[in-house]
């Protein structure tokens, strides 16, 4: 009988979310509209609830395990580890390659606060932190010291993408970076990110996924 509610329920649910699609599919979203409603987000509050909230759950799942020698955390960088907001800001959520290297250069990216504190458990836990991103690897340096400047200033390794991976896409990019550190020997237990293309592919572990209304990576 439970079992027939709750398949009632989603069925309810669905033909309710398919009504509202049929009403709505000729209705195309404005993009200034849809900017203020990712400003009212962060502003609000709502923002760094949802980060809280996500954090909070990552951080009970990662006391249950104990971490052995080689025991890895995953950490993308951008709207994970470090916050562009501003950069979104400051150009209307815009972007082009030069503008985006001078951000990076400038090392002006945040730690996110909720971010940062489940690094430094992690860290005192005893698990290993390597950092992967996107960014290619002309960004390294600045990367390397943007990060150490917000923080986070223990990790084994910073991994940036090889001009001849520009191509690919971030799942094939992160699942390949993923494979090679576990033949180094490390265990991966969790990978923290704001896209789904940071934690789709094998090698994983407990899979944490960030808010970013901003952007899509695939």
């Amino acid at each position: 009988m439970k079992r027939f509610s709750l398949l009632l329920l989603a069925l309810i649910i669905f033909l309710a979310v398919l009504q509202g699609c049929q009403t709505s599919s000729n209705e195309i979203p404005n993009l200034s509209v849809i900017k203020e409603q990712i400003k009212n987000y962060h502003k609000s509050g709502k923002y760094n609830a949802d980060l809280k909230t996500i954090i909070k759950k990552a951080k009970d799942e990662f006391n249950r395990i104990k971490p052995k020698e080689n025991s890895l955390i995953i950490f993308d960088i951008d709207e994970t580890a470090l916050s562009n907001y501003q950069f979104g800001l400051d150009y209307d959520f815009g972007y082009n390659e030069d503008i985006w290297t001078e951000w990076v250069d400038s090392k002006k990216a945040t730690a996110i606060s909720e971010v940062k504190s489940l690094y430094d458990m992690l860290i005192e836990k005893g698990f290993k932190v390597v950092f992967l991103t996107g960014r290619n690897r002309n960004h390294y340096d600045a990367t390397k010291e943007n990060l150490i400047s917000e923080g986070y200033s223990k990790f084994d390794t910073l991994i940036t993408r090889k001009m001849d991976a520009l191509k690919t896409t971030a799942v094939d990019y992160k699942s390949k970076e993923r494979k090679q550190l576990v033949e180094n020997g490390y265990v991966i237990e969790g990978t923290i990110g704001d896209q789904l293309s940071d934690l789709e592919g094998p090698y994983h572990g407990i899979q944490v996924k960030l808010p970013n209304y901003h952007y899509m990576v695939k």
